[in-house]
This record gives C-alpha cells, structure tokens and sequence, in this order.
C-alpha cells in the first residue's frame, strides 16, 4: 500500500483536535513554571512526550480489532506482571513518592506509571469478554448477563485490588469509571442494572457518612488512609485547612476565580500555585483566559468525546465500538473530576488533565487510547471502501 492510500485513512479531524490539545498543553505548561520552582523546562519534555505519543500512534494505527482482540489478554497479563511486580521491587527500582509506590524508576529516561497503560490494557481486555460472550450467548437471559456482569466485575477487580495497594486512589477511580461505563453499553438488561447501581450509590452514600462521622471504622476495616480523610475534609472545608491539605484548592479557587471573564493575559499570573504544571493546570489556564479560555478548553474536550461517539455508533465492528466506550469513560472522567477538583466540585484525587497537564505516563497513556481510535478509521475504511488488500 502506498503512501497516498494510508495518508487517505488517517482521521484528521481527531488529529487536529489532538494538536489543539497540544497547543493548549504548550501554552499552559510554560506559563506554569515560570513560577521558578523548578528548573527544567517543562514544556521541551512535554513535546518529547508528544512526539513518542506520535510514535506509539503510528505503531499501533495499524492494529485492526482482530489483532487488538487477540492481543487483549496477553497485554492483560503483562500488565498484571508489572504490577504485581512493582509491589515487590526494592525502592531503587520502584521508588516511594508521596507514599504511594507507583512508579519505575529508568535511567535517562525518568519515571513511568504502568497502571496509566494498564487502563487501556482492560478496556481491550474487557472488549474481548463482551465480544466472545455475547458469540457464545446469542439469546440474551437474564443469567446469561448476570455471567457477564461478573466476567467484567473479576476482569477488573484482580488490577483493582494491585492499584489500590500502591496506594493509587486516582487510578482506581479511572478503572472503576471504565467498567461502569463499558456495562453501560454491554447490553445488560436493566432489570440487573438498576439494583446495581443503586446497591453501588447506598454504599457510596455509607462511606461518605463513615467518613465524617465514624472515620475510625473506614480506617481500620478498609484501610483508609489518614492523609484520604484529610483531602475529603478539605474539599468540604478548604479554608479552614488552607494551611495544611487544603492549600492547593484555596490557590486554585483564587486563580481561577481571579481570572473572572476574559483572563489577565498570557503570562500575567499573580497567584502562586505549586505543582501547577501537572494537577492543577485548568487553574492556570482559568487565571490566565478566563471564564471563556476555561470554557474552551472544555468544549475541545466536548468536541473529542463528541468525536469519539460518532466512530463508535458508525463502525459495524462490536469490538470497536465497546473500545471506544471504555476509551470514552476514561477520558470524560479523567477531564470531569480534574476539572472537577480544580474548582472545589469534588475531591482532590490526583488526576491529570488528559493531553494537557504535564507528564509522561498519562500522556503515553492517553495517546495509547487515542491510538485505538485512529485504528477504527485506519482500518474500516479501508475495507469497506478499497479493494487492494495490500
């Protein structure tokens, strides 16, 4: 096949909305350090980080969902092993970093996080199950979606339960997201539904109330940590820890809410933030643009779910349209609760911006899950459409 050909199957309106993201990552990224608090220039690595995100992209565009759909498992187990794996490792492979053990530590190359490509790993994962149960189970029961409710409920709880160990209650969070969002669009009836999410909201309910009144009990049978207590509280209470776990949220209300309309302007910032670069990036682009910079950046992620839909209500492959409901949970939840936090609706958990906040893993990560969805267009057109099969 030559170059013209595999240039025509590229999706470029989900490449320019990729390089609107990496415009606003630049821009946001370099205005955050010049707060002096590090020395490296962030922004020269995060376009590194794009250009190996480009890489990855154009190495696994070429996958079609058969390929992806043997693989599943494979990717499954090794990212299993690497987890596992880094519960065990001594800390000059495996370091401790703000008490939570989630990182490999590569000479030269810096630390990577391999539950951020563990979460595409179980959306193949959990596609595949879907897929080959629904082959096996062509007349739907209600005990036929009951065995698939609990094939997707195991798939997900062995990785669960390693994340939650490093500790990694971001991480976590994103998995839980992901199965719900893919039993959403499972076909499960909702005769089983409904009673599950309602058993899952009481217990939300339960800890919620545990963990204002009795957080003695949480911490002894769940293993709640005391600094988890403390960013609920401050999430409910910011200014009366404001020197203590509330300090981030308090410096991003007051950045963003001093952005009000129009911004003060690119590279006008007053508020000091630290860690802007990473977590907290939506509170230097709502300080800098403002009400309408900030709502832009979330109609540019609006428009990349928006997007990511119509591939997956268009393809005639299962496979890839269950992909791309587990490529979509993950992205609306990571955009939903970092903003979400950035602006004091819901805890602080540690979640990046996808595209835009600073780092490496996530990023890698997220162009991995951006990569599943090139394939769709990559692939399909090319079958439908072309009769050189070269």
């Amino acid at each position: 096949m030559n170059t013209e050909q595999q240039s025509s199957r590229i999706d470029y309106g989900l490449f320019l909305i990729l390089f609107m993201l990496f415009v606003v990552s630049c821009v946001a990224i370099y205005s955050a350090q010049t707060t002096g608090q590090y020395d490296t220039n962030f922004v020269v690595r995060q376009v590194v980080w794009y250009v190996v995100g480009l890489g990855i992209i154009t190495l696994f565009i070429r996958f079609d969902s058969d390929q992806y759909h043997g693989m599943s498992w494979y990717l499954y187990g090794i990212g299993i092993f690497l987890l596992v794996f880094l519960i065990i490792a001594p800390s000059s492979i495996a370091p401790t970093i703000n008490g939570a053990k989630s990182w490999y530590r590569f000479p030269g190359i810096g630390q990577i996080q391999p539950s951020e490509f563990f979460k595409i790993f179980l959306i193949l994962t959990l596609s595949r199950v879907m897929v080959n149960h629904h082959v096996k189970n062509p007349i739907k029961t209600m005990q036929s979606d009951f065995m698939l409710l609990v094939k997707l409920g195991a798939t997900t709880a062995v990785p669960l339960l390693l994340i939650m160990q490093q500790p990694d209650l971001g991480t976590s969070l994103v998995l839980i997201a992901i199965l719900l969002g893919m039993i959403f669009v499972s076909g499960i009836t909702w005769r089983i539904l409904v009673p599950l999410f309602g058993s899952a909201t009481a217990l939300i309910t339960l800890i919620f109330y545990l963990m204002l009144w009795h957080p003695a009990i949480l911490e002894k049978y769940l293993g709640v940590k005391q600094y988890q207590f403390g960013r609920i509280y401050a999430w409910l209470d910011p200014y009366n820890y404001e020197s203590s776990t509330g300090f981030h949220l308090t410096r991003s209300l007051l950045a963003i809410g001093s952005g009000q309309t129009m911004g003060k302007g690119f590279g006008f910032r007053e508020v000091y933030l630290p860690e802007s670069h990473t977590d907290f990036i939506f509170s230097i682009i709502g300080e800098e643009y403002g009400f309408i910079g900030a709502s832009l950046v979330v109609s540019l992620f609006f428009v990349l779910i928006y997007h990511i839909t119509k591939l997956a209500l268009a393809t005639k492959v299962p496979y890839y349209s269950y992909m791309c409901a587990g490529v979509i949970a993950m992205i609306t939840f990571h955009a939903f609760q970092n903003i979400g936090m950035t602006i004091g609706l819901l805890p602080i958990t540690g979640i990046p911006l996808p595209f835009i906040s600073y780092g490496g893993s996530s990023l890698m990560g997220n162009m991995f899950a951006l990569a599943l969805v090139f394939s769709i267009t990559f692939n399909e057109r090319h079958y439908m459409f072309s009769s050189d099969n070269s």
